[in-house]
Formats: C-alpha cells, structure tokens, sequence
C-alpha cells in the first residue's frame, strides 16, 4: 500500500514538473512574439512621427518647361511627407536654383507656398529650361563663353544642405541628370514630367492629358472658322520628336490629316485625303502637324538652337505648320491657315486627370523615399503605379554629363506603329502621310 501511494506521488511530481516545463516554454514563446510586435509598433510609430534614420529632410526641384501638374506634384510629395514628419523644401528654379543653392521651405500650413495650388499651373518653386550643370554655360572675365561641368557644387549643396533625397521632376533630360547625380552618390527619385509624353518606361507622363485638351479645343475652333471660310485649317502642335499630341488631339479633334515625327509624311497623300473630301462635298479640311514632323527624305525643320547650339536638347523646332500649309494650298486652290498653338498647350489650369495623375505621382515618389528606394523614376505601367531603375531610363546613354552632342537626354518614347493610337486614326479615315 505505501509503495503504491510512493509511485502515485512520484507519478504526479513528474507529470506536475513535465507540465511546468511545457507551459514555461510556451511563455516564453510568447515573451519573444510580444517583443517582435512591439519592436514593429515601435519602428512603426517612429516612421510616422518622423522618427526614420532613413528619411527627415527632403528637397524638390522641377525642371524643364512648364506644364500643368508641376503644383500638384509638389502638394502631393509635401503632404506626404507631413503625414511622417519629414521637412520638405524647394529648390527655385530647377538646376539652376540648387547650382546656386537656392531654396526655400515647403509647407501645406503656408498659404504663401504649398497650400491652395492643387488647380494652379505652372510651378511656385519655378523652372528652367536651359540649366544641364553638367555642361553649364560660364561668361569668362574676358566675354568668352565656356561650358563647364558644376555638377560637383550641387553635390556639395545637396551633402552641406543635409537632405536625404532630391526629388526631380522633368522630362528625359531632368532624369538623364538625376542619373548621373545618383552615380555621384545622391539619393534621387524622378517624377516623369513633359507635355510630350515621350520619357522612357511610362504610359504617360503629367502635363499631357492637359496639353492634348487644350489643343483639342482648338481644334473644335478652327473647325468651325475652316467650314465657315472653305479653308484648309492647320494646327502645329508641340511634341518635339513624339507625335503623342498630334495623334491623340487628331482624334479627339476630328482631324482629317495627322502628320507625325514617327511617319516621314508625302504631302501628296495629304492632298489626296483634302481633294477626297472636296469631292464629297466638303471644302474645308483639318490637319494637325507635330513639331516634329518631316517630309519623307527631309528634315525636321529648326527655328533656332539655345546654349551651344549642339545636341538635341538645344534645338528649338517649329515653322513646320507653316510649310505645309502653304503646301497644301498651292497643290489644292483652297486657302489655307496655320495656327501655331505654341505655350497655350503648357499653361493654365491642369485638367481633373492630371491633377489626380499628379497627385499619384507625387504621393508614390515620397512613398519610395520612405522605403528607402533610391536612384528610380515614378511610373504608370499597365495602368499601376510603379518604379523603375534611372538606368533604364536612360538608355543607351550611359556617360555622365554631356554625352554625344552636348545632350543631357535619355532615351526618348516615340509612338509605335503597333499602338492604339495609330490603329484607331487609320481605322477612321485619318491620313498619317504614308
């Protein structure tokens, strides 16, 4: 009987010791799982109080010219950036603005800076056009004018000045040099920007849609002065080497005659499409030319050159409206007009589309500076907000700096002849020259 009573108690002290042991483990599972979580609610609540080592102190610059959207960017990086702490400011007037280390505070609480401009065009830290400081142009004591490379001072301002990422928006030469400054060591991200829609790896870029309506709405215009008068109405747009504008407010516009950078036009066939409708009984046409725009084995037609004179991104194109519509009248006997639409497709109001694509840009690109994802360039592919590497942006043109002509320039998107665009103009009766 004892040596029974003896087994139970030995029997409960091992199944009491092997319990305790079982639940201490499991306590202590549990210790280590509440000090993960609490280590990810506290990392957690220091990025939003601003608290990252990553990101704290932020500088925008918009570069190139003006389009509409340059305000709504700027909003978007600001207000995301409050909504983690992160202080932001503003370089005056692109490149140029951070070579002379010249800027300014951003804030949504300041009516003087960032508040209010969601509808505004233009941009409130300014632009410029002609500022590649990798190729700068330098008056010497003695008149003469040189081309240097500064680069290295903006490095210096940007390192002394203590910001984290330098956000640039602009076109294909703003990101070919947000490139090269990556290469020297600043944390870049680029916002793609150009009425032209023609920088590298994204669907589209802000400040398109709004250029695209406003030249459609001249359209709608000279639509009715060119039936009024029996005219041949044409409309020279911007675009640079990209029919972008040309082809899609050809559409919206009810053109009859596109001519494009991408399809080196015969003007006969031009005049074949006029007299078709004259024959029909329609004594007016509408034809939209793109800067851009070339006449099979010529070449585009230049108004003037700026910096140096070299290189693509200093060459000044227009004046092709104006040739063909003479063209046009002298191989038809109907009286012809051209308009050149010029800087009314970059100012003024941004369109609804814009503003929220703008907005989308510009919340995605503080979204990456907060991820600690560097060096890239905002995009929209298959409708979905993304990033891609400013390499691949740039291309082919891999040499920092000035690269073959001068250029600070990426690659260039061009309308492919497989895209919708092209497709839907042929399949309605518009004339792409060819």
């Amino acid at each position: 009987m004892q040596f029974k009573i003896k087994e139970r108690m030995i029997y409960r002290q091992r199944k009491y010791d092997g319990s305790f042991a079982f639940y201490y483990k499991k306590l202590l599972l549990c210790v280590v799982k509440f000090k993960k979580i609490d280590i990810i609610i506290r990392n957690t609540m220091e990025n939003k109080g601003g608290n990252s080592k990553m990101v704290k102190k932020v500088a925008i610059l918009a570069n190139g010219g003006d389009v509409s959207g340059f305000n709504a960017v700027i909003r978007a990086i600001v207000k995301t950036a409050e909504e983690h702490g992160v202080k932001c400011y503003g370089f005056i007037d692109g490149y140029r603005g951070l070579l002379k280390n010249d800027y300014v505070p951003l804030s949504t609480s300041d009516s003087r800076r960032a508040s209010g401009i969601l509808p505004k065009g233009g941009s409130i830290i300014g632009s410029s056009t002609n500022a590649n400081v990798f190729n700068y142009k330098v008056t010497q004591l003695d008149g003469k004018v040189v081309y240097k490379d500064l680069s290295d001072i903006c490095v210096e301002n940007i390192k002394n000045d203590g910001f984290d990422c330098l956000f640039t928006l602009g076109g294909d030469g703003t990101q070919k040099s947000a490139r090269d400054f990556s290469l020297k060591g600043i944390n870049v991200i680029g916002v793609p920007k150009t009425i032209d829609n023609d920088v590298a790896c994204t669907d589209i870029t802000f400040g398109y849609n709004t250029a695209v309506s406003v030249a459609s709405d001249a359209l709608d215009r000279l639509h009715t002065t060119g039936e009024t008068h029996h005219r041949i109405m044409v409309l020279e747009v911007m675009g640079r080497y990209s029919g972008w504008i040309a082809l899609e407010s050809a559409i919206a516009g009810g053109a009859d005659v596109a001519l494009i950078p991408e399809i080196p036009y015969d003007i006969n066939k031009a005049v074949e499409k006029i007299n078709h409708r004259r024959d029909m009984g329609k004594n007016f046409s509408i034809v939209v030319v793109a800067e851009g725009a070339m006449p099979k084995g010529g070449t585009i037609t230049v108004e003037g050159t700026r910096n140096n004179g070299t290189g693509v991104d200093n060459t000044k194109l227009g004046g092709i409206g104006n040739i063909v519509a003479k063209q046009l009248e002298q191989l038809t006997g109907l009286e012809s007009r051209c308009t050149v639409l010029g800087y009314m497709q970059r100012g003024g109001t941004p369109t609804a589309f814009d503003r929220v694509l703008s907005t989308k840009y510009g919340s995605k690109a503080m979204e990456l500076a907060l991820q600690g994802k560097f060096n890239v360039l905002t995009v929209i592919k298959d409708g979905k907000l993304d990033c891609v590497s400013l390499e691949d942006v740039v291309g082919n043109n891999k040499v920092i700096g000035a690269v073959s002509g001068n250029t600070a320039e990426s690659n260039i998107r061009k309308v492919n002849m497989d895209n919708d665009l092209v497709k839907t103009a042929r399949n309605i009766g518009i004339c792409l020259g060819d």
